[in-house]
């Protein structure tokens, strides 16, 4: 499908984006895997979380909509968890197969993970390696560095051992198998990384030790708790950089989860002198939630890398749309990561922004981007990657000339209302 975008002069008005999919991914895999029965409010429905719900039911869980945002989930526990006789279709979501890869180790039988071929395309190593050296018989395509994935799990020793890469869904993937190891195990991260799971964990009653960058995880069963999601600050990022670039936009969004581990789109905003205020700060089942009021800024370029840099991994085409209109050159380092997302990031960003006029330069680990051309429409493409869809979308608003954009349904996979949110904001402004 293909969308027709037409500039905008400004954003204005109250936009409550999804609830978080990270949060929601995890919470229905852990109530998943709990004996008993939790609540999920504010899940996010869009096609990734709807694989996890999916998945988790082929594996014996019980999960109902009692409302379009709340999910109930009954589960026997996971020794009563049984494979299903077919492969669990993991659809595009990356969360799903690596999360339930941990899962699938723990349990007797064998599992098969297989999704679409966006999925089949990213690697899949980073998470076989470490549960077959906990015991698990892994075999994928490619030397089991690609889906589908054959797991076959039971007994399990502990993991002790250093992570590969920074990545929450491989930590995760392995605290969930750890979970089912006849010892302790300890894990040592390279880099910091999303820490739901471990708040989840935690709030279930797992005996896990939280140690800088050791994490120690003993066996355990879990507890289901009720979960109250908070709005997606990816998803938010998007209205935050269209607010900040279109002159006379204001937008209040309420509801929205502060992870520290998830605001570097913030941190980075502000540091190129965004106008973001945050009010009503406050804990919801240990997560950091607030509300935040973007008013239109004169942005500068800025330095992206590092710690930054992972904080803000899913956020960067957003943020390199907030460059392309930044006054000044921004550099995005140290972010090869964007290289295995749905689509190679790096490149569908720089050939998205230079099809919109701007002067983007493609390095290996990442972007550099001249800002404070005037962007002009064209015809673009979001290579079925839903990030990429919304951050051009969000680029083509304050083009000279209107756009089009293929693949515009891809936004069904974390915000299926973006474009009718798009729509009443910026009619709201006119």
């Amino acid at each position: 499908m293909t969308r027709r975008l037409l500039p905008a002069p400004a954003v204005q008005g109250t936009v409550r984006v999804p609830g978080d999919k990270s949060i929601s991914h995890r919470a229905v895999i852990l109530n998943g895997l709990a004996q008993g029965t939790g609540r999920v409010t504010g899940f996010a429905r869009g096609a990734d979380t709807l694989a996890s719900v999916a998945a988790m039911r082929a594996l014996g869980v019980t999960c109902a909509f009692e409302s379009e945002e709340t999910l109930r989930i009954h589960s026997p526990g996971r020794g009563a968890l049984h494979p299903p006789a077919g492969p669990i279709d993991c659809g595009n979501s990356g969360t799903t197969m690596r999360l339930l890869a941990g899962v699938a180790a723990g349990l007797e039988g064998r599992v098969e993970l297989d999704g679409d071929a966006s999925l089949r395309r990213r690697p899949m190593d980073r998470v076989i390696q470490p549960l077959a050296a906990m015991g698990a018989r892994c075999a994928g395509r490619a030397e089991g560095r690609f889906a589908p994935l054959v797991i076959e799990g039971g007994s399990l020793t502990p993991f002790r051992g250093r992570l590969q890469v920074a990545s929450a869904q491989v930590k995760s993937a392995l605290l969930l198998a750890a979970l089912a190891a006849d010892g302790p195990s300890e894990l040592e991260e390279i880099a910091p990384t999303r820490d739901h799971t471990e708040i989840m964990l935690r709030a279930m009653g797992a005996p896990l030790d939280i140690d800088p960058p050791y994490l120690r995880i003993a066996p355990a069963g879990l507890t289901p708790v009720d979960i109250a999601v908070a709005g997606d600050v990816s998803a938010a990022a998007f209205w935050l950089v269209a607010a900040s670039i279109l002159p006379e936009s204001e937008l209040f969004l309420p509801d929205v989860g502060l992870n520290p581990t998830r605001t570097g789109v913030l941190d980075a905003l502000w540091a190129m002198g965004a106008d973001i205020e945050v009010s009503a700060r406050r804990s919801v089942a240990g997560e950091v939630v607030g509300d935040l009021r973007v008013r239109s800024a004169r942005l500068s370029g800025t330095e992206i890398a590092g710690d930054l840099t992972a904080r803000a991994i899913d956020e960067l085409p957003v943020l390199a749309v907030a460059a392309a209109y930044a006054q000044g050159t921004t550099e995005i380092r140290e972010a090869a990561e964007l290289r295995v997302k749905e689509s190679d990031r790096i490149a569908t960003t720089a050939a998205g922004l230079r099809a919109l006029g701007v002067a983007v330069e493609e390095r290996p680990d990442g972007l550099q981007i001249v800002g404070g051309g005037r962007l002009r429409g064209a015809p673009l493409d979001s290579y079925g990657d839903h990030r990429l869809a919304m951050a051009l979308a969000v680029a083509a608003l304050g083009a000279s000339g209107d756009s089009e954009i293929g693949g515009d349904t891809a936004v069904a996979v974390s915000y299926p209302a973006f474009w009718s949110d798009l729509e009443r904001l910026s009619h709201a402004a006119g």
